[in-house]
């Protein structure tokens, strides 16, 4: 990981919805930040000192540790979101892991600091406010899902939102990691993919995931990331990627 001076937030829809004067209001704090993936960002129990927004095609999983100490994803976000101390009140313990998905920048804002924003900003309050509101139903639609859907369908669901996150038909991302990310068995998602691969829906090569037709995967998928983009757009309209204006056929 390393930093500098950012003054940029053009790489984030959640920033770009926000208040010109609430924009102003937090621009001096935040530096930016090159992240790889699987930087950790924070681990559960550590004291979130920072909130964290991706930039442009950067992607972090929030991801919860089980006895066995896999992690599984509960949440993925990008530009659309941000990770860590957006609406509590100081420095608190984290419940999950924090990772990085996708390599790329991030702007990284001290809770403190942020705090003091938002002291001076009840627009500020009530938009991050708001915000936590949708990623709270994107945590619950992924505990739905992960509780009823077949692994077909979670497994083309979690390729639609990286696509749809990050504009890309490219994902850079191994058939383990993904199997990992879900919480099932690699051969599982070995025969998902399989079965994509013969359907001419996708290929996989060289640690990547190319996918052909996003229109396809998404009738693989389930409906849950229509009802995630459903809710952002009733609470925070415009902020959740707009798929069709960034994902070429």
């Amino acid at each position: 990981m390393s930093l500098s001076v950012a003054p940029m937030t053009a790489g984030s829809n959640l920033l770009m919805a926000l208040q010109p004067g609430d924009r102003k209001l937090l621009q001096g704090y935040f530096e930016l930040i090159e992240v790889t993936t699987g930087d950790v960002l924070f681990e559960a129990g550590d004291i979130v000192r920072y909130a964290w927004f991706p930039l442009g095609a950067t992607l972090a999983s929030f991801m919860v540790l089980l006895d066995d100490a896999r992690g599984v994803e509960t949440a993925l976000i990008g530009r659309e979101g941000a990770v860590g101390g957006i609406v509590s009140q100081g420095y608190l313990p984290a419940f999950s892991r924090a990772q990085v998905q996708f390599s790329g920048q991030m702007l990284r804002i001290d809770t403190a600091d942020l705090e003091r924003a938002k002291s001076a900003s009840m627009t500020l309050r009530h938009f991050f406010a708001r915000y936590s509101d949708c990623l709270l139903a994107q945590v619950f639609q992924a505990v739905a899902c992960n509780a009823t859907h077949t692994i077909e369908q979670r497994t083309a669901r979690w390729l639609c939102s990286a696509i749809e996150r990050t504009g890309d038909m490219v994902i850079p991302l191994t058939q383990d990691q993904l199997a990992g990310m879900l919480g099932v068995g690699r051969s599982y998602v070995g025969r998902v993919m399989g079965a994509m691969k013969r359907a001419g829906v996708l290929e996989t090569v060289r640690s990547r995931i190319i996918v052909h037709s996003h229109s396809d995967v998404q009738r693989l998928s389930c409906g849950c990331n229509a009802l995630v983009q459903a809710h952002f757009d009733e609470v925070l309209k415009g902020v959740y990627p707009d798929s069709s204006e960034h994902v070429a056929e």
